[in-house]
C-alpha cells in the first residue's frame, strides 16, 4: 500500500511559476535560473494571444487569471508576472484571487530608479497599455516626487522581436525614432518596461547613448524573487531544487522555438496546452 502513495510524491514539483503574453518573459526566466540555478521553474508562454499590449484591460485580467491557474494546478508555488502589461493591469486581481507571492515586473525596476540619487530625468518605454497604464510614473512619484517622468510607447518593438528581426537595419531606425524624444528631452535613466526589450538592449544603449543608465526590469525582478526565497524558509524548503525548468506555450512556431532555444541558450522542448 505504500509504493502507490511514495510514487505520488515523488511526482510532485513545487516550482517557481513564470508567466508572459509571449516570448518576452523568457528574458525573465533566463535571469530567475541565472540567480537561482537549483531551483525548478514552470514557464508559461501565452503566444497564441500575443501580444497584450493591444488589449483592453478587463481582457490582460482575464487572461493573467486563467494563466496563473495553469500555472499553479502544475505545481507553482509562487508566480512571477514577467509580462509589464499583465503587471501594471492585473497584478491586484491577481493578489485578490490568490493567495501565493505574486512578483510584477514593475515595482523591482522603480526600486532601482528611485535608489539611485543621480536619477532626476527618467524615460520610460513599453507597450501602449503599459505607457497609459501611468504606473511607472505614479510608483516613482510616490517615492521622489522630484524626478521628471517622459513616457513613450513603442508599440512596432515587441512584433520585431517575436519577428526575430533584432539585427535588421528597420529595427536599428525604428528603435532611434521612437527614442528620439527621450534623447531631446536628456533623460538620464530609461526603464526598458517591457520583458521583450532587454533582446534589444545593445541597440537601445546605442541609439540612446552611452551616458544614460538602463534598468533592465527582468534582471530587477529576479533579484527581488531571489531574496523573497532566501528571506522565506517555509517556502525554499519546499520548492524543487533539481534545477530543471518546463516551457509550455498556447501556440508553437518553428520561429518561436528558435528564439527561446536563442534566449535560454539551449535546447529547449517547447509543451502547446490550450488555456
Amino acid at each position: 500500500m505504500n509504493t502507490p502513495v511514495r510514487r505520488i510524491i515523488k511526482k510532485v514539483q513545487l516550482l517557481i511559476g513564470v508567466f508572459d503574453s509571449g516570448l518576452g518573459g523568457l528574458t525573465v526566466a533566463r535571469e530567475l535560473i541565472r540567480e537561482l540555478p537549483d531551483y525548478s521553474l514552470i514557464y508559461f508562454g501565452d503566444t497564441a494571444r500575443s501580444p497584450y499590449g493591444s488589449k483592453s484591460a478587463a481582457t490582460v485580467i482575464r487572461y493573467s487569471i486563467a494563466n496563473a491557474n495553469f500555472l499553479l494546478d502544475r505545481g507553482a508555488q509562487l508566480i512571477v508576472v514577467a509580462c509589464n502589461t499583465a503587471s501594471s493591469l492585473a497584478t491586484s486581481a491577481l493578489k485578490e484571487r490568490f493567495s501565493v507571492p505574486i512578483f510584477e515586473v514593475i515595482s523591482p525596476a522603480v526600486q532601482m530608479v528611485v535608489s539611485n540619487r543621480k536619477s532626476y530625468r527618467v524615460g520610460i518605454i513599453g507597450t501602449r497599455a503599459t505607457v497609459n497604464s501611468g504606473v511607472y510614473e505614479q510608483k516613482i512619484r510616490s517615492f521622489r516626487p522630484e524626478i521628471k517622468v517622459l513616457s513613450n510607447a513603442c508599440p512596432l518593438l515587441v512584433p520585431l522581436v517575436e519577428e526575430g528581426w533584432i539585427k535588421k537595419p528597420e529595427t536599428r531606425r525604428i528603435v532611434k525614432k521612437y527614442l528620439h524624444p527621450l534623447k531631446m528631452r536628456q533623460i538620464d535613466t530609461l526603464i526598458l518596461a517591457c520583458t521583450h526589450y532587454p533582446l534589444l538592449k545593445d541597440i537601445i544603449q546605442a541609439k540612446i547613448g552611452k551616458r544614460v543608465k538602463i534598468i533592465d526590469s527582468s534582471q530587477a525582478i529576479a533579484r527581488d524573487v531571489k531574496k523573497f526565497i532566501e528571506q522565506h524558509p517555509e517556502i525554499k524548503d519546499r520548492l524543487d531544487k533539481r534545477g530543471q525548468y518546463q516551457i509550455y506555450v498556447s501556440d508553437v512556431t518553428e520561429h518561436f522555438q528558435e528564439m527561446a532555444d536563442t534566449i535560454l541558450k539551449n535546447r529547449v522542448t517547447l509543451k502547446r496546452i490550450s488555456i
